[in-house]
């Protein structure tokens, strides 16, 4: 095998990782912080993708705003879903919440696929970011590498932001004792809907991502849901870190299995998750409490 061939399997791995690490990024905010395993995950990260395609078709909204419009749009729709919805659902068994956001998945997704018809349209990248680069040692799409640097970025943001951040030890009390902080003068219903809407905001950020790299179709989410799905489980439910490393690193568990035997490349991450639940039920970084 030669070093640009390996080089560019590693960098696709590195890419597909990115969008991984970004939605079970959202998917452990939310849950870490909210309680709430939503299945709408994917949903949202289909409407980001459908807020960039309309978005530059009907008023003209360039990719680099888009990541911007995108990620605000649906964070605030998804805020109105925790107030008007999962709110009432709040103390209640996580499985209610999980059954509600499915059925709110198939509402979305329904009504998509008639305002916009079931086929995928094609978005295209921004001139400035088509073709290749050279890295010296291989060739590689700009886009890609665009993709990998944007989620690395927000991933390391948001894991400052959760674990270091005065305001994220107020989200994080407000939702481990919320009593004890609205005692102290903490708006807990505030920032649990605030993190609602920042877990949607960044699963509509991956789809504004994956826009340029698929037809932005209403089933877009519903596969890449489930490996998310996966991911959040081998790397530990509500821990950011887990979610990031697991999703760059099981990206590129897959590309490396698709290069030596392509049949067991989508199966891989389950496999993984089989093992990881045997050896360590509560995930590589997740804590035991979590699931009581």
């Amino acid at each position: 095998m030669s070093v640009d061939y390996a080089a560019a399997q590693l960098f696709n791995g590195l890419a597909s990782g990115a969008f991984y690490a970004l939605l079970a990024l959202g998917l452990s905010v939310i849950f870490g912080m909210l309680r709430v395993i939503n299945f709408a995950h994917g949903a949202l990260f289909m409407l980001g993708a459908f807020a960039t395609y309309y978005g530059a078709e009907a008023f003209h909204v360039p990719f680099y705003a888009a990541l911007i419009v995108a990620p605000l749009a649906v964070g605030l729709f998804g805020m109105a879903i925790e107030v008007t919805i999962l709110r009432r659902l709040r103390g209640l068994d996580p499985v209610y919440g999980l059954l509600m956001t499915f059925a709110l998945t198939l509402i979305i997704v329904n009504v998509v696929r008639l305002m916009a018809g079931p086929l995928g349209s094609p978005y295209s990248a921004p001139d400035a970011l088509s073709g290749a680069t050279n890295l010296g040692f291989t060739v590689y799409p700009t886009y890609r590498l665009f993709v990998i640097a944007v989620s690395l970025a927000i991933s390391l943001l948001v894991w400052w932001f959760v674990e270091r951040s005065t305001l994220g030890a107020r989200v994080r009390a407000a939702t481990e004792n919320p009593v004890l902080a609205r005692a102290f003068g903490v708006d807990t219903n505030l920032l649990i809907t605030l993190t609602f809407g920042v877990g949607a905001g960044i699963a509509a950020l991956a789809g504004v991502l994956a826009a340029p790299t698929t037809n932005v179709a209403p089933s877009m989410g519903d596969a890449i849901i489930i490996y998310t799905f996966a991911i959040v489980v081998i790397g530990g439910l509500g821990s950011i870190t887990g979610s990031i490393v697991a999703g760059f690193a099981l990206g590129l568990l897959q590309a490396i299995g698709s290069v030596y035997y392509p049949p067991i490349s989508t199966t891989l991450i389950f496999i993984v998750m089989v093992l990881v639940i045997i050896v360590r039920p509560a995930g590589l970084f997740g804590k035991s409490e979590e699931f009581r």
